[in-house]
């Protein structure tokens, strides 16, 4: 029997760019309702990381945001008694929603500076396909290439 369709949560473009995706990592980054202070850390960051590269902030974003993405993942399957690792495609909500997480997730693993530097940093790592983030997300893509001879074992 199929899943009831979830009705989800649309949000609204953010106050700089009007883009949906500037608006989701913000929420991402935001702790206790704190939202200007979000806005300000990834606003500083993101112009911050775009003069130093010297292109447009919302391209340098979503670049970011696309080089960091996943496109295969693998996900449990228990079939025989036995649990197989079966690589799956990335729905493209998963893909923006994973980058936003790994890249924050690595600018909060580091010490010693304002998160707003260390994300600028990370953004810059990240255009440029080095970084963290990107080890990461090329570590979830081995992760499916090695068990793809359990992709037959498809939902």
């Amino acid at each position: 029997m199929r899943r009831k369709v979830k009705n989800r949560n649309i949000v609204a473009g953010d106050k700089k760019f009007n883009s949906t995706v500037v608006s989701k990592f913000i929420n991402y980054i935001m702790w206790d309702g704190k939202k200007e202070l979000a806005e300000r850390i990834v606003y500083t960051a993101i112009s911050g990381a775009a003069t130093k590269l010297n292109v447009p902030e919302l391209e340098m974003f979503n670049k970011v945001i696309e080089n960091v993405s996943p496109v295969m993942e693998v996900r449990s399957r228990r079939i025989g008694g036995s649990n197989y690792q079966v690589p799956r495609e990335v729905r493209p909500e998963r893909r923006v929603q994973l980058a936003a997480r790994w890249m924050i997730s690595e600018c909060r693993a580091k010490k010693g500076k304002a998160i707003a530097l260390k994300m600028e940093e990370e953004f810059i790592l990240a255009y440029k396909n080095e970084g963290a983030a990107i080890k990461k997300r090329d570590e979830v893509h081995r992760m499916a290439d090695a068990n793809k001879a359990f992709a037959h074992f498809t939902w």
